[in-house]
């Protein structure tokens, strides 16, 4: 009886605890409460037909609207060397795959492409392409229609991970669709994963990957394992030696409570070889700014360092401290100056030579 009395007085306090739980997480309204803030009105504009693109919602950061590369780079962050026609693009074989200028985290990505017509080749030779999040978390595309291989590598699979949940795969030539909805994972400090990312998408409109947690990196032939890396990172097309067509992407961003903003302030990626021009030490003072692999760090003291992120090519902020830093740049594109504004005061540096 004892067993009984306590066992239902724990279950009693788990219960409290978890409506508890639930309450904070719904925010400090009441229920139907007329004073809570209204979500912010978007047009969702119109989906696309095969013959013509659909428009973005308003919110959206179009990376691609059928008329030239200006939001893509090359991975190493030269030109991307795709051609654009008839308000496609596609891959050029060997030509290197390429990467959004923009860096996403959180997001959901619209993106449409259509395998090669007539079809060649047979399983992963036929149509392959692919679409990485972060430029590590591979969603694959590949001619999926009456074309047997691995299931964990056909269209729409979480490369060497998931299988999708069903072949929702269109006909050779035909557009098909991708909606994707992506959360990062989370690293401690220490670089400790606190949580895995999760990939949920639609093909063609249809439900194949819920939610599933990814196992780190998608390899091929290995299991990826995770390493710490930036909260926001771009989103990389795959130049799989296939001409592969896109058409219509855009990305929303979608809040991250982690980061400053939500984490909607726009940030780009600058590789190791572009970020090298503005390191060195600015004077009067001494400004130092260094370079991490991918990362740039201000250094104002001894002790007072940062890292510093690109909203433009002269343009960058520090998500930790109200510091921002406006570059001067020549005609060559290298770095003379940077001005400083912290807490409303600015301050002029010239670049040591």
């Amino acid at each position: 009886m004892r067993k009984a009395i306590f066992a239902f007085f724990a279950l009693t306090f788990f219960a409290a605890g978890w409506l508890h739980a639930q309450e904070r997480a719904l925010g400090p309204w009441k229920q139907h409460d007329m004073s809570r803030p209204r979500p912010p009105v978007v047009d969702p504009g119109w989906p696309s037909t095969q013959d013509q693109a659909g428009k973005p919602p308003s919110d959206a950061v179009v990376l691609f609207d059928g008329k030239d590369l200006s939001a893509w780079r090359a991975e190493d962050g030269g030109p991307a060397k795709w051609k654009v026609e008839n308000g496609y693009m596609e891959v050029v074989p060997r030509s290197g795959s390429i990467r959004s200028l923009r860096a996403f985290g959180d997001c959901q990505l619209h993106i449409e492409w259509a395998s090669p017509v007539p079809p060649t080749g047979s399983g992963q030779g036929r149509g392959n392409s692919g679409v990485f999040l972060m430029m590590r978390y591979e969603v694959q595309i590949l001619d999926s229609y009456d074309n047997d291989t691995y299931p964990d590598g056909q269209a729409a699979a979480v490369y060497g991970q998931y299988p999708p949940l069903v072949n929702a795969s269109r006909r050779p030539g035909e557009w098909q669709t991708y909606d994707i909805i992506f959360h990062r994972p989370r690293f401690a400090e220490n670089g400790e994963l606190l949580k895995p990312a999760t990939i949920t998408l639609f093909h063609n409109g249809v439900l194949v990957q819920d939610n599933v947690a990814l196992s780190g990196p998608t390899e091929w032939m290995i299991r990826g394992r995770y390493t710490p890396h930036r909260d926001k990172l771009p989103i990389l097309l795959q130049d799989h030696g296939n001409p592969v067509r896109f058409r219509n992407i855009w990305v929303r961003e979608l809040p991250d409570p982690s980061l400053p903003e939500n984490g909607l302030h726009p940030e780009i990626y600058l590789g190791e070889k572009e970020l090298d021009r503005y390191v060195g030490e600015y004077q009067p003072g001494r400004l130092l700014i260094l370079r991490e692999g991918d990362q740039l760090f201000a250094q104002l003291a001894e002790r007072v360092r940062f890292p510093i992120f690109a909203e433009s090519e002269t343009r960058f902020f520090a998500k930790s401290v109200d510091v921002q830093f406006e570059f001067d740049l020549d005609s060559k594109g290298q770095v003379r100056g940077v001005q400083v504004r912290h807490s409303g005061h600015q301050t002029e540096l010239g670049k040591a030579r």
